[in-house]
């Protein structure tokens, strides 16, 4: 539009002032004075206070705009934007309480020629004004317009970075943002000068636990020390999630497998609150956090699919492989830390619910057939190795059996199953094979792959004698028993090799020693000892010898019998010498009883010295005693030298003695000296006069002497019935 055409537009809005009242909206300039009293019809000094801070500028594409601030009390202010292309063409446009307007070169307000504006605010008792500006709206600052929404973002290390393309005509711009968390106020920030042709950028900083809300604005910047244009409008939220997502707390419930093949697994636990800022509340903000379940199957290695995302389920089903769950946390940042679950493979075996056959060129393994159409999964693993180790093979029967199994055959190709080795093998079925989570599983057994009943044979056998009877037979486990549920016994056999009778014993498995009773000394014996398995009869070890000795004294009991016997003659040794000691010793703790020869108060005549008493009965006795009592008791023996010799040992006597009751009392003075006395009281006869009363042996000392030789010699002389 040239100047030839602006002087037009100039002349009819001068010569046609009333159409232009006429026309006045709420879109145009309107050419009228303004609805409120004392109104001054051209630019006066801007007032203390009121509206300020006017700025008017073009906007790409879309027209005008003009901006202003206002000071002190709002209620009830009214807002006029002036514009004068004279001082006597004049129009304004009323805003209401807002402190912005957007206009375009068809409302009525010249744009290329220069214009004086200002802001009138009108309250119920004043009018206030903001200073003149007077510019070429076409010509003066340019509003850029803020980033587009397509905004890329990504983040780490704690710093954010967000990237857009740069608005077509609108390079060099200044940019700047502002971010606020959940429940704090905004803080600025700036980007810098942007360079860049094609796109623009900034470095924001990223929270580790917090989500973030950001906005970003631009405007036009010349050049360094150049005063910028005015900001553009703040951009749509940019909403941001915190660096590490908030990890819930989940645990897995395991349930045993069910009779269809699979076992359920429940999770409990709660998923994190996210706190997020006023802008970013909405159901597609960019600032939530996704959480899903990550499952990797790690059984059956030959299958189609081994990991598959799964939305986060109360509940789901599984196989009885192993699993490797994962929840992972996702947010537009990608998929976050996880946490890790492990579930094993299910422990239960099945034994015999295989069946093998070998032929020449390979083995064929048979298993009840579920339903048509499924795939099945045969894995075979060496026992005690990890997952890795597991190799496996799919299959499909194409026509059912009409006994309803399934089968498949391991060639003896490179890759079959070796020899003398312990296999747990699994089989899986599903109709689904590309899902991991489809999988059901049919059965789980051990296998032995080899020759059991030679591989499985006893070894390194050993015989122990216990008893003369019996002997402890021992042997190493067969290598049968490290594969669970193979071996089901251990039989020992022995035989008499003399007799060849032989004896048969079953034993546990678990078992590994047997003791053999009731076997005959001296006789030579053989033990063997087998390993059977469900199906087959193992072979026997090789014969072990051993022979029954007659058992002999052992040097340990010779040596205690010897100890024992040393004892025993010990004891006698001690015993014969404490008797001859005892018997030199006596005689001095004990002397003998005095003889009656050595004593002159007992004298027995010569006819009757070699006499002896007789009593047929004790009754006898006493009353001859008491009869001697009357009378005095005389005897009289002479003592020869012999005889006085063997009063120890009484002989025989030679004549019978008698006592007279003539005999008179003996005198007074005969009477046993006092230490005579103490010997007779001392000896051993002495004893049995006690029977005849104490008192009367010490009343009559001549009595108690004789007394004592006639039962001494008493004793000694043979009763008439031989006793």
């Amino acid at each position: 539009m040239g100047p030839p055409v602006v002087r037009l537009v100039l002349l009819l809005l001068f010569l046609f002032p009333t159409r232009g009242a006429e026309s006045c909206g709420t879109t145009q300039c309107c050419f009228r004075d303004p609805p409120y009293p004392n109104a001054d019809s051209g630019p006066s000094p801007a007032s203390a206070s009121g509206p300020r801070d006017l700025n008017c500028y073009r906007i790409f594409g879309a027209g005008y705009k003009c901006s202003w601030e206002y000071e002190g009390p709002s209620a009830g202010v009214s807002h006029f934007l002036r514009f004068c292309l004279s001082p006597v063409r004049c129009c304004y446009f009323s805003t209401g309480a807002a402190t912005e307007l957007q206009f375009s070169d068809q409302d009525g307000v010249p744009v290329l020629s220069d214009v004086t504006l200002w802001v009138e605010s009108w309250a119920t008792n004043r009018t206030e004004k903001s200073p003149e500006l007077t510019l070429k709206l076409h010509y003066s600052s340019v509003q850029y317009d803020p980033p587009p929404r397509d905004i890329q973002v990504s983040g780490g290390a704690g710093q954010l970075y967000m990237k857009w393309e740069t608005p077509a005509g609108q390079e060099g711009a200044e940019v700047q943002f502002r971010r606020r968390t959940p429940g704090s106020l905004w803080k600025l920030g700036d980007c810098g000068h942007q360079d860049g042709a094609g796109f623009e950028s900034c470095f924001c900083p990223l929270e580790v636990n917090e989500a973030q809300e950001f906005q970003l604005r631009r405007r036009r910047q010349l050049g360094p020390g150049a005063p910028g244009g005015p900001w553009s409008s703040w951009s749509s939220p940019v909403c941001v999630p915190s660096e590490i997502p908030p990890q819930p707390k989940v645990l897995f419930l395991v349930e045993p497998l069910g009779r269809d093949g699979r076992r359920r697994v429940t999770w409990k636990g709660q998923l994190p609150q996210l706190r997020l800022p006023e802008g970013c509340r909405g159901p597609k903000s960019g600032a939530r956090v996704t959480y899903r379940l990550r499952l990797h199957m790690l059984s059956c290695p030959c299958k189609a699919q081994a990991t598959k995302v799964l939305g986060l389920k109360t509940t789901f089903n599984l196989s009885g492989a192993a699993y490797d769950l994962a929840v992972i946390s996702e947010n537009r940042f990608g998929p976050g830390p996880n946490q890790s679950w492990h579930i094993p493979a299910h422990a239960h075996t099945e034994p015999g619910a295989l069946n093998f056959s070998a032929g020449a060129n390979g083995t064929t393994v048979t298993w009840p057939d579920w339903a048509p159409g499924l795939t099945y999964c045969i894995e075979w693993q060496p026992q005690n190795q990890d997952e890795s180790a597991a190799a496996c093979a799919l299959t499909v029967p194409k026509d059912r059996d009409p006994a309803g199994t399934a089968a498949h055959f391991w060639s003896r190709a490179p890759g079959a199953l070796e020899q003398k080795v312990c296999y747990r093998i699994t089989i899986f079925a599903s109709a689904q094979p590309k899902k991991p989570n489809s999988w059901s599983s049919v059965l789980s057994t051990y296998h032995f792959w080899g020759n059991a009943s030679e591989v499985g044979v006893p070894q390194h056998m050993s015989v122990k004698m216990l008893s003369p009877d019996s002997v402890s037979v021992e042997w190493t486990p067969s290598l049968l028993s490290t594969c669970p549920g193979v071996l089901k016994k251990y039989v020992i056999r022995w035989w008499d090799e003399d007799s060849h009778q032989v004896s048969e014993l079953p034993v546990n498995p678990t078992e590994t020693q047997v003791t053999l009773s009731g076997l005959q000394a001296g006789i030579a014996y053989s033990v063997q000892v087998r390993a059977d398995t469900e199906t087959a009869r193992g072979a026997w070890s090789q014969p072990q010898h051993f022979h029954m000795e007659i058992q002999l004294l052992e040097v340990s009991d010779l040596a205690i019998i010897l100890a024992s016997l040393g004892s025993f003659l010990s004891i006698l040794l001690l015993g014969v010498l404490g008797y001859f000691g005892l018997s030199r010793a006596l005689p001095h703790l004990c002397p003998p009883l005095p003889t009656p020869c050595a004593s002159t108060a007992v004298e027995f005549p010569g006819s009757q010295g070699k006499q002896a008493w007789q009593w047929t009965s004790t009754a006898d006795f006493l009353q001859e005693e008491e009869e001697s009592l009357k009378e005095a008791l005389v005897v009289t023996m002479p003592c020869e030298q012999g005889d006085r010799a063997d009063l120890d040992t009484p002989s025989p006597p030679k004549a019978n003695m008698e006592l007279s009751r003539d005999t008179p009392e003996p005198a007074p003075d005969t009477e046993l000296p006092l230490e005579e006395k103490r010997q007779v009281q001392g000896h051993p006869e002495a004893g049995a006069l006690g029977l005849f009363g104490q008192d009367r042996l010490e009343s009559s000392p001549v009595q108690a002497a004789g007394l004592s030789l006639l039962l001494g010699e008493q004793m000694q002389s043979p009763r008439p019935d031989g006793t």
